[in-house]
C-alpha cells in the first residue's frame, strides 16, 4: 500500500511564499526521483519539476526561479518551496514519482494565489 500525503497549501497573495509537503508510506524510498505536479480547472495536469534521489531537480520553465524542490530521505519527504507566487501558479499541488505511478495519485493540496 503506497499513500502520498500533500500538505502546506493556502491561500496567498501575489508575490508571497508557500512551502508544501508530501509524505510518502507504504514502500516509497529515497531511491525513487520523485516530482511535483500541478492542476488548474479546465487545464492539464503539469509537471512542476523533480528530483532524483541523489538530488539533481529540473523545473517547468514557467517556475523557474521561483520554486525549489527538495527531498529529506531520512523522513520520506519532498518539499515544494515556493516563492513569487503568481495567480497562474493557483492551482491543485499533487506529489507523485516521476514518471507519475496512476495509482499514486493523493488529494493534493489547493494552493490558491490572490488574483
Amino acid at each position: 500500500q503506497v499513500q502520498l500525503v500533500e500538505s502546506g497549501g493556502g491561500l496567498v497573495q501575489a508575490g508571497g511564499s508557500l512551502r508544501l509537503s508530501c509524505a510518502a508510506s507504504g514502500g516509497i524510498f529515497w531511491i525513487y526521483t520523485m516530482a511535483w505536479y500541478r492542476r488548474s480547472p479546465g487545464k492539464q495536469r503539469e509537471l512542476v519539476g523533480f528530483i532524483t534521489n541523489g538530488g539533481t531537480t529540473n523545473y517547468a520553465d514557467s517556475v523557474k526561479g521561483r520554486f525549489t524542490i527538495s527531498r529529506d530521505n531520512t523522513k520520506n519527504t519532498v518539499y515544494l518551496q515556493m516563492h513569487s507566487l503568481k495567480s497562474e501558479d493557483t492551482a491543485v499541488y499533487y506529489c507523485n514519482l516521476h514518471p507519475a505511478v496512476g495509482t499514486y495519485w493523493g488529494q493534493g493540496t489547493q494552493v490558491t494565489v490572490s488574483s
